[in-house]
């Protein structure tokens, strides 16, 4: 199994935990619950890859210095 294929897995075993916690009730905003639940640790963990440099960051993240800089502050990390 490959990293991608770990983590596709992760998420997976995850989310049906979630499903079986919430038991009968019917979620809401799942879309943007799991966004952003996994957009701030990936922010995170990229900042720390790229020693807080944002241009080399937004290039790993494959999006432009501009939108990172807004996702970091939405996410209250700068």
């Amino acid at each position: 199994m490959n990293n991608t294929q770990n983590l596709q897995e992760c998420v997976r075993t995850n989310l049906e935990l979630y499903f079986k916690e919430l038991g009968d009730s019917n979620p809401s905003n799942l879309w943007e619950m799991v966004n952003n639940c996994v957009e701030k640790p990936l922010l995170e963990v990229v900042m720390q890859k790229a020693n807080s440099n944002q241009s080399k960051a937004a290039e790993m993240l494959g999006i432009t210095r501009n939108t990172l800089r807004k996702k970091l502050i939405t996410h209250h990390l700068i």
